[in-house]
């Protein structure tokens, strides 16, 4: 199992490091996303049935998603799968660009969503890939085919949120924002595989879901909501339909000028104490500002 854990994390790490699709488009000497977190997470985790109430009834279970990647049934898999989840922290010069900004995402932002994400997507693969040639069953469940997108009146929600599966690997704890504090904090991308390679399970030890975020565990900080252009964060939590709307509405023009398809936004993840570590934890790694 050691052993295993060992090749992932190395090969996971060496994609990071060297593939060409983590650097900026314009400027190959600028690299988009740091070093991984990487942690895992067991398919009977009572978590992953509790989503299903907390997200909804469509987000899959690891062995829900695993089966209908095979198209098999869920119970003819075996009893123990498995959840590798990680964190890729966004680089500093990116996070830098994007403190200064008040009203929309930097250019550097803007290219981190899209062309880190199709990064993140390019790693997901690859993964998937390292597994089925090892001879075991793998899937990414937030790509593809089965990964679905929905609507309700608290806003969009998906059948597979990483940033959940992250939580129950035990990479972090959720934000007022509704952002995700790791140990290299809130500005990162994440991503998941799910195979039936029996690896360690992480705990998820965090005293609450909001153990990270200083707002939740005293009261002391509001940063992100002032930071928000949209004033879609409030002492009541995040408006994702407002959030999105201010994006779309506001942030066209710059999409069309960057050719890319979406900006994300990020000033919440930015010029806040938890940008780039975990405010709760005073041993938290310090950063040039």
């Amino acid at each position: 199992m050691k052993d295993n854990v060992y090749i992932i994390e190395k090969q996971i790490r060496e994609f990071v490091r060297t593939k060409p699709l983590n650097r900026m488009p314009d400027d190959t000497n600028q690299v988009i996303f740091d070093e991984p977190l990487i942690k895992y997470a067991g398919s009977d985790d009572e978590l992953f049935i509790q989503y299903k109430k907390i997200i909804g009834t469509v987000h899959m279970t690891p062995r829900e998603a695993l089966a209908a990647a095979y198209n098999e049934k869920p119970e003819s898999l075996p009893a123990r799968l498995s959840v590798i989840s990680w964190i890729l922290p966004i680089a500093e010069n990116i996070r830098k660009s994007n403190r200064k900004e008040k009203l929309q995402p930097s250019r550097l932002w803007s290219y981190t969503r899209w062309y880190g994400e199709k990064f993140n997507e390019a790693l997901r693969e690859y993964v998937v890939k390292m597994l089925n040639e090892k001879g075991y069953k793998a899937a990414a469940p937030g790509i593809g085919l089965h990964f679905k997108q929905f609507n309700n009146e608290k806003g969009p929600y998906s059948n597979w949120s990483e940033r959940h599966i992250a939580y129950a690997a035990g990479l972090g704890t959720f934000s007022l924002s509704d952002g995700f504090i790791t140990e290299e904090g809130i500005a990162h991308r994440c991503g998941s595989v799910v195979t039936d390679m029996i690896l360690p399970s992480n705990t998820h030890s965090a005293a609450t879901p909001y153990a990270n975020c200083t707002f939740y565990v005293n009261g002391g900080c509001r940063a992100c909501i002032a930071r928000c252009p949209a004033g879609a964060i409030t002492e009541t939590g995040h408006d994702k339909i407002k959030c999105l709307e201010f994006q779309r509405r506001e942030f066209a023009g710059l999409r069309e000028n960057l050719k890319v398809g979406n900006t994300g936004c990020g000033l919440c993840q930015t010029k806040v104490p938890c940008e780039f570590k975990n405010p709760m934890k005073k041993s938290s790694k310090l950063k040039k500002n």
